[in-house]
This record gives structure tokens, sequence and C-alpha cells, in this order.
């Protein structure tokens, strides 16, 4: 267990130290900015979502915890290619995974992709850094919606 946990360390540092997307894209065509109050993480994720909804592009820029910024650019990665509908099914795959222990994986979400996101599943045992965990996922779901803001708070359509 000590060496898993130790793997996931260094996985979420080497995302920290070498971010993945992050940058702001001329050609998004989907924007919003998250934030979490409680800590001050704030992410902007930026998506270029093409006419057949397939997510040619996406990209986060912002501050936050090493946890925030490893979730965002973990993120990027399985985002890129996706459809609309498989964005969704990432993201309600991996809010479970950090809130629940027995965690219900939706319908078309990959093994290999679930290993990658596991990384971050361990945040469920500290309720407070869900949150900062989440946070890019969230600002995502916004930005697929429309929606130009959102929080972690709850009724802010967050965590």
């Amino acid at each position: 267990m000590d060496d898993l946990r130790e793997l996931y360390q260094e996985v979420i540092l080497e995302h920290v130290k070498n971010p993945r997307n992050k940058r702001t894209p001329e050609d998004a065509n989907r924007h919003a900015h998250g934030h979490n109050p409680i800590c001050g993480d704030a992410v902007e994720v930026h998506l270029k979502v093409n006419d057949q909804g397939v997510i040619e592009d996406v990209a986060f820029d912002g501050k936050g915890c090493a946890i925030s910024v490893a979730s965002a650019s973990l993120m990027t990665e399985e985002l890129m290619g996706k459809t609309k509908a498989q964005a969704k099914a990432l993201f309600e795959t991996f809010q479970e995974m950090c809130t629940k222990d027995d965690a219900k994986v939706s319908e078309g979400v990959d093994e290999d992709t679930l290993d990658r996101m596991r990384v971050l599943a361990g945040v469920r045992e500290f309720p407070m850094r869900v949150k900062c965990a989440t946070l890019a996922w969230h600002t995502m779901t916004a930005a697929m919606a429309g929606k130009d803001e959102t929080t972690t708070e709850r009724d802010g359509n967050g965590a």
C-alpha cells in the first residue's frame, strides 16, 4: 500500500511540475472560470468543441494547490478527443471516485482511463481536498453547459 501511495504522489508531483495543457488556446469556443472560496484555488478551463460535439482542444490556466493543478492537468489529457457524452461520463466517474469507496463507473469509461484517474481518488480520505480535486472538472462541466462561472460551493453547482 505504501508503494502505491508513493507512486500516486509521484504522478501528482509530475503533473504539478510539468502541467499538461496549461495555456489559453486562441480558438476555444467554450470557457468557464471556477473558484474554490475555501482555499482560494482558481481555474479557467478552455475547450474547443466541434459541431459533432467532440473536444478538439482543452486547456486550463489558473492557480491552486498541488491537487487542484494535478487534477486539471490530468483532466485535460483525458478529455482530448472525447465527445460531450464521454466527458460527462468521465466527470461523473471522477466525482464518484473522489467521494465514495464503492464508486460507480459510468458506461464507456475504460480501464486505462480509470487507472489514471485513480491517482487522485485518495482525496476522499481528506474531505476538504475533494473540492480541490474536482474544481477543474466542475469548471469543465460549466463550460460545456455554456456557463461562464462555477464554484465548489453547493449553491454554485459545485461539489
